[in-house]
């Protein structure tokens, strides 16, 4: 089961918040904020990665569940009662986030970063003069409390709980230090942030300790299978594979002879632990025997099944952090690979847009149709009916570019009059782009511009010139002034487009 103990990773951005903190007194430079912003990222990152940790442990006790129901359902339902308790303070500490996000302009255009990250006001009035900010800190003691009673009395002190909002010992109250007057809004929603992520490490650190009870089961020792446990049965070519080899409800104060493929292996402890350098790719098999003297005197042998793990070579995968983008209107290819993990048993899902396989297994197509950004996630069956989120890529979503209005080939400057009287329709040229993207110019303004004489100004639709333009073209001599102006075209994402204008003079 994952642990709910803060990484060195998670101090050190406690550490580095609790500084930018203190540094607010002084002034809040752009650079300053955007430190809280990347500090409210590392966060949030954290707390989705405990929270992958906390389902991970609710997935694997269902099992235990399904063995012994009468035992394991009473445990369940105390972990999922630090659950609900830990979700009413999430909840509550989002709806506020949310407000304050409301009240300071939303987010950016790019939808990265607070529009209102500046602002020092809003948070002062949401949370100090309407009362929130105690409130809010009455809640977080009261969750820890209520966290803490649900285990039992001996367990209490063997956690370090991270919820904790008391009033510092001189100076500002603690909703004072976090959101009163000159702290801008954006260290007020990483403030939040760490918040809901202290919320998740205390709920895992009291799940685990309850989900643990199951483990403290009295085992009576009358039945004994070899068991060998590996922590991966996927390794790197290089790299050691280890396998702890013992029985079941074994004895600790007993050491039984182990051979694995005819090699004696040393036990301690009642088991023993099986090392072996991969010096190869490919599938491996190792088998062994255990053998242990009985209550009668007499040794009992135990065959190990055969086991097998899987040698790979080196590999790495590079992805780019700021080209992530998929296009509107287009099919955008995408492949997806696991090491260790067959493209069977994968699985990609899209929280904005549709994805559909596209030739070979592991590469798809996604289609999007609106601005923003869009998450990716792939999962993976590790074993038969159970699944992980192995990533989660997130991608921006942008519309095609603009493209650029032609006629005789050009955009603007001179050409023959000849090569103008011979055309008979506006382009729309989209260079330099990674997909074929089509745009069709829909209408456009033609005025001609013969020296010393009146401009003539002709309308039409679609990109090809009308009888009437055509008419006018054929008049065309040197020193004319051609321009195309007003035009429109609408490409692959159906969004009508105006386009710049085309300057062009005859020669």
């Amino acid at each position: 089961m994952a642990g709910g103990k803060q990484t060195p990773r998670q101090r050190m951005i406690n550490i580095l918040y609790l500084v930018l903190l203190g540094l607010i007194a002084l002034e809040a430079p752009a650079n300053l904020l955007d430190a809280f912003k990347k500090i409210g990222d590392s966060l949030t990152t954290s707390k989705n990665n405990i929270q992958a940790g906390i389902n991970q442990n609710y997935t694997a006790f269902q099992q235990k569940v399904k063995e012994s129901p009468e035992r394991a359902k009473p445990i369940l339902a105390q972990a999922e009662k630090a659950t609900a308790v830990a979700e009413q303070l999430n909840t509550y500490v989002e709806d506020l986030k949310k407000t304050l996000i409301q009240r300071t302009g939303g987010m950016n255009s790019e939808g990265t970063d607070y529009e209102g990250r500046e602002n020092v006001d809003e948070g002062n009035r949401l949370m100090i003069e309407s009362g929130k900010g105690k409130e809010l800190k009455q809640k977080i003691n009261d969750t820890r409390q209520q966290l803490e009673a649900l285990l039992d009395p001996k367990d209490r002190g063997t956690i370090t709980f991270a919820l904790d909002a008391q009033d510092p010992k001189h100076g500002k109250s603690w909703e004072q230090t976090y959101f009163g007057d000159g702290v801008p809004m954006g260290a007020e929603m990483t403030t939040f942030i760490k918040i809901q992520s202290d919320i998740k490490n205390d709920e895992a650190q009291v799940q685990k300790k309850i989900l643990s009870k199951m483990e403290q089961a009295v085992v009576t020792l009358d039945q004994f299978a070899a068991v060998a446990v590996a922590p991966s049965s996927y390794i790197i070519q290089g790299q050691q594979y280890k396998a702890d080899i013992f029985l079941t409800a074994y004895d600790s104060k007993s050491n039984p002879d182990i051979e694995i493929d005819g090699s004696r292996i040393q036990a301690s402890g009642g088991k023993g632990t099986y090392t072996v350098t991969a010096t190869s790719e490919g599938v491996k098999h190792y088998k062994g025997t255990i053998n242990v003297r009985g209550t009668d005197g007499k040794i009992k042998t135990y065959q190990l099944p055969e086991q097998t793990y899987t040698v790979a070579r080196p590999s790495a995968v590079v992805s780019p952090e700021k080209m992530n983008v998929l296009y509107i209107g287009v099919a955008n290819p995408l492949s997806v690979s696991a090491p260790g993990i067959s493209q069977d048993a994968l699985h990609v899902s899209m929280s904005s847009g549709s994805l559909s396989p596209a030739g070979a297994k592991g590469h798809y197509e996604a289609r999007v149709s609106s601005p923003g950004t869009t998450r990716v996630t792939i999962t993976g069956e590790i074993e038969k009916g159970k699944s992980i989120v192995l990533g989660t890529s997130e991608f921006r979503v942008k519309r095609i570019p603009d493209p650029v209005a032609q006629f005789a080939g050009k955009n603007s400057g001179t050409t023959s009059a000849v090569n103008l009287r011979a055309q008979d329709r506006v382009f729309a040229h989209l260079d330099n782009f990674e997909f074929e993207a089509k745009f069709n110019v829909t209408h456009f303004t033609l005025i001609i511009q013969k020296p010393r004489q009146d401009a003539l100004i002709i309308k039409g639709s679609g990109s090809e010139l009308n009888a009437q333009m055509k008419a006018a073209m054929a008049g065309v001599g040197p020193g004319t002034r051609v321009f195309f102006d007003d035009i429109t075209a609408v490409g692959p994402d159906g969004t009508p487009r105006a386009l710049g204008p085309i300057l062009l003079t005859a020669n």
